[in-house]
């Protein structure tokens, strides 16, 4: 379901869920509501990133369990494209490593799946005011842990300075004009590509930069 003009006073809502028919249920369900409008509704990370412009998005409604590439990821890809944009999570994992990991890829809201659609619907209307919305049983330790792992945060996502070199990596380069261009050692940007597979769990260079294009990381090549 590709994204389409809407009213600019509509909460613009994109769906990634990969049952069809609580992905079909849900885009129903939240189109009817007056003030939120469905701008897209996706089986997949791989679909929704091809297809939405994120810009043109205010809340991202994502399971965590996609096939492919990961909602957690889906949900730190899109909220790099578009800082503005407020993702809630719906899903079954109630583990708080599945929490802690989702609120820093970006998340600000998680509800379980099989909650009352009214407080589903009351979730998305509070995060795109920038409102968390998190189950009352697990707000507390979540947001205390969070804060104390503030700090760890960053390891989720590509830094800007991973972002430049993967780019320069995508052209063809070696590490050592890679190095040139960015006036470090070649020995650096070993150490930078090394942790660049880590965080995108890539085992060689063209698997990383499938994953980076999926992810919206590497630049369309007239931009270079």
């Amino acid at each position: 379901m590709p994204i389409t003009p809407e009213s600019a006073a509509a909460i613009r809502l994109v769906i990634v869920e990969d049952d069809e028919y609580l992905l079909v249920s849900l885009a129903q369900i939240m189109d009817s509501q007056p003030g939120i409008t469905v701008v897209g509704a996706y089986a997949s990370t791989e679909e929704a990133m091809e297809q939405t412009r994120w810009t043109a998005v205010d809340v991202l409604l994502a399971d965590l369990g996609l096939p492919g590439i990961s909602g957690v990821d889906l949900i730190a890809a899109a909220t790099i494209q578009n800082p503005q944009l407020h993702a809630l999570v719906h899903t079954v994992h109630d583990d708080r490593e599945s929490l802690f990991t989702a609120l820093r890829a970006g998340a600000i809201g998680y509800v379980i799946k099989g909650l009352p659609a009214l407080e589903t619907i009351d979730a998305v209307r509070a995060v795109s005011q920038g409102a968390s919305s998190l189950s009352p049983s697990i707000a507390h330790f979540l947001i205390e842990e969070f804060r104390s792992n503030q700090a760890a945060s960053a390891e989720e996502v590509l830094t800007p300075r991973e972002v430049e070199l993967l780019n320069l990596s995508a052209q063809g380069l070696m590490y050592k004009q890679i190095g040139e261009r960015l006036m470090i050692s070649g020995g650096t940007v070993h150490s930078h590509i090394k942790r660049i597979y880590r965080k995108l769990q890539a085992g060689s260079r063209e698997q990383a930069l499938r994953r980076a294009q999926a992810l919206g990381y590497l630049r369309p090549k007239d931009e270079d």
